[in-house]
């Protein structure tokens, strides 16, 4: 039975993966914080759901900033593959928080790729990387070739991990790949991301809990995937008989006014009525064009995305309605002007 660990378990990614894996017969080993309690609904929303095999899920305590508890569970869990997909997801809040953004996506990174190269038997190991690394690209679409130029404290993180992936990769022979990831979505994304949040305000505002939604700027564009999309190319890029870069992406630009105007199109609302746009919700510092060429993932893994933009806003917007509906709840209190959301990885 082959063994996976997996940083940022409770995750949207983390859960997606855990589940996939699981349904693969791997035996899935993933580590938490004592205080992440709360952060663990996905998770435990998977393993009270799903007819899969829970003896075979094995969570471990353990934290990114104490390296030897991390250590402890991977001599313990002895993976075959490792999946480093936790660290701080945020984009905009990576302006508020820059020195905490660095040292836990950047010094994570390093701190176990130092670990899985003085285990016993080496793992294959997968790195989440972002497409922030490019940030203000000059061409369009982006691939594994474009400079790395981060605009943000997130991307600058991210470049830093990525460039020590292939590092290590070269000066220690490690099969270790980084997924260059675009936007990716679903139900389990956390609310202070603006695709989150504008499904769930829909169903708030059909639900009557809320009566409008304050964005920023509406005419941003993404490239936005599924999770589930996701988690499979990273299963696939260590199959592979080589370990690579991949960037991972759908290929297609949306704005954030198409995701408001599926997401309330949905409930059956017109999205110009509660939309309300607040400057205050602007980054200082925002990549334009972010638009990724995934040829060589397939290529090489055959992976292309099967889910649809707008099934996957439609699919949020109705998850959030049945939440809402099971669990009323007060509207949460309008963002403070320091967040700046916007859809990121």
């Amino acid at each position: 039975m082959p063994r996976a660990f997996i940083t940022g378990i409770t995750g949207q990614d983390g859960s997606y993966l855990a589940e996939f894996l699981l349904e693969k017969g791997y035996e899935v080993h993933g580590i938490v914080r004592r205080s992440s309690s709360a952060a663990r609904a996905r998770l435990d929303r998977v393993v009270r759901e799903s007819s899969l095999d829970r003896q075979r899920l094995m969570l471990h305590y353990a934290d990114l900033d104490e390296p030897s508890t991390l250590r402890r569970a991977l001599l313990k869990a002895q993976p075959d593959e490792v999946y480093h997909l936790a660290g701080q997801s945020h984009v905009g809040l990576s302006f508020e928080m820059p020195e905490t953004t660095c040292s836990f996506i950047a010094l994570s990174a390093l701190r176990l790729l130092e670990m899985v190269r003085d285990l016993p038997h080496r793992p294959r190991l997968f790195q989440a990387s972002s497409s922030e690394i490019f940030g203000r690209p000059a061409a369009a679409p982006q691939d594994e070739q474009t400079p790395i130029a981060p605009v943000t404290p997130y991307g600058c993180a991210m470049a830093f991990a990525t460039h020590l992936v292939r590092t290590y990769r070269i000066t220690y022979d490690l099969f270790a790949c980084c997924g260059i990831m675009y936007n990716h979505e679903s139900p389990r994304r956390g609310e202070n991301f603006v695709t989150r949040k504008i499904c769930r305000g829909a169903a708030a505002i059909k639900l009557g809990l809320q009566d409008s939604l304050l964005l920023g700027n509406l005419d941003a564009r993404r490239d936005w995937g599924h999770a589930r999309d996701f988690v499979r190319a990273m299963w696939l890029a260590l199959q592979h008989s080589e370990p690579q870069d991949y960037v991972l992406a759908t290929g297609q630009l949306h704005t954030v006014r198409d995701v408001a105007a599926i997401a309330f199109d949905s409930v059956g609302l017109d999205w110009q009525r509660y939309v309300r746009q607040d400057p205050r919700l602007i980054r200082p510092a925002d990549p334009q064009d972010l638009l990724g060429n995934a040829a060589k993932a397939a290529r090489l893994l055959g992976w292309s995305p099967t889910l649809l933009f707008e099934q996957m806003i439609r699919e949020m917007t109705a998850a959030d309605l049945t939440d809402l509906r099971r669990q009323p709840r007060a509207p949460e209190k309008p963002q403070r002007p320091t967040d700046r959301e916007m859809p990121i990885d």
